[in-house]
């Protein structure tokens, strides 16, 4: 079920075939949308950028995507102008505001075939976010300093999840751009695995492995369910195999754990499932999916969906944009 959230565009938006839950016509400050959704179930928003108060105010947008789940959010921008047009969608972007369109089939279209990063970096101007900075803040409020490393741990929630297979390809792809090292925490599974800076320690020893990497930009920490390691991460990334076997065994013996999962950056891994699946698993589990991994080939060296969920963890320099999707987005868009 989807909610509707109209003004000037209501008549054009209602000739959609798409159930409606709930529908809200008229203008609406950020806040006020966000009090009617904060606790509301729906598979879809689509929001009639004229039914936001001050939308032309790019600060209100902001507080808009941090309000709301923007992987759910298709914003229908109609016949709206604005200066610097080009600017305004990349800032869409930086914020995670994917799913955009002028053209109601492009509503229809982003419905059934949600956007990624992947689709509308042709639109994103990457330069004014490339630059030296002291601190670069990402849209969930972490920050990446450029003189100070981060610490991403990745923990498997049911069992064999494949923390330590895509810490090794997370590297891989990162040291494109940055200076990488893996630690793996009570294990000795990195062994069997080619390349240079893959620490094994155990709990003891791991402050004293974690200071010898302080030089490092970042760094990846297979957690292995270690305690004292998760104390020392600046984020933690949470694994699901969504297999109906591992996930109900996982659902049964940790009910509790479950319920803490909900503002969480939880990924399902080596998934296969479809995004109507993840709703739906988003909306049983009462969990909010950060990403959706496929099963990786870890011998490929260009794994343009690791780039995504990099990008989406905050790491700008990763992303190498695929031109040939610009003509079909630019005639969706109407821009």
């Amino acid at each position: 079920m989807n909610v509707l959230i109209t003004n000037k565009n209501q008549t054009a938006i209602q000739s959609l075939n798409i159930e409606i839950i709930k529908e809200m016509h008229g203008e609406f400050s950020v806040d006020e949308i966000a009090e009617n959704f904060k606790n509301f179930f729906y598979q879809r928003m689509i929001i009639d950028i004229t039914a936001i108060k001050e939308y032309q105010d790019i600060s209100n947008l902001q507080k808009l995507s941090i309000a709301l789940d923007t992987d759910k959010m298709i914003l229908y921008l109609g016949n709206m102008v604005v200066e610097e047009a080009n600017e305004f969608l990349s800032t869409l972007i930086s914020m995670g505001i994917y799913n955009f369109t002028k053209n109601i089939d492009g509503i229809m279209y982003l419905y059934n075939n949600p956007n990624t990063y992947r689709d509308v970096a042709h639109f994103h101007n990457l330069s004014n976010f490339n630059q030296e900075k002291e601190e670069v803040e990402t849209q969930k409020g972490r920050k990446i300093s450029s003189n100070k490393n981060i610490v991403i741990g990745i923990q498997n929630l049911t069992s064999s999840s494949g923390a330590t297979s895509l810490i090794f390809m997370m590297k891989n792809h990162l040291a494109v751009n940055y200076s990488v090292a893996a630690i793996e925490l009570n294990k000795r599974d990195f062994k069997y695995l080619p390349g240079i800076d893959m620490i094994t320690t155990t709990d003891v020893s791991f402050p004293k492995e974690l200071n010898k990497c302080k030089e490092f930009d970042v760094i990846l920490v297979d957690l292995n369910q270690s305690d004292v390691g998760a104390k020392e991460c600046n984020e933690i990334v949470y694994l699901i195999e969504p297999s109906m076997l591992k996930l109900n065994k996982f659902v049964t013996l940790h009910k509790k754990k479950v319920r803490e999962l909900k503002d969480k950056r939880v990924v399902l891994n080596q998934s296969m499932l479809n995004s109507k699946d993840v709703l739906d698993f988003e909306h049983e589990a009462n969990t909010k999916v950060f990403f959706n991994l496929p099963p990786l080939d870890d011998r490929d060296q260009e794994i343009m969906v690791l780039n995504m969920f990099l990008k989406k963890l905050g790491f700008d320099k990763q992303y190498t944009e695929e031109s040939d999707k610009k003509g079909r987005m630019l005639g969706l868009f109407g821009i």
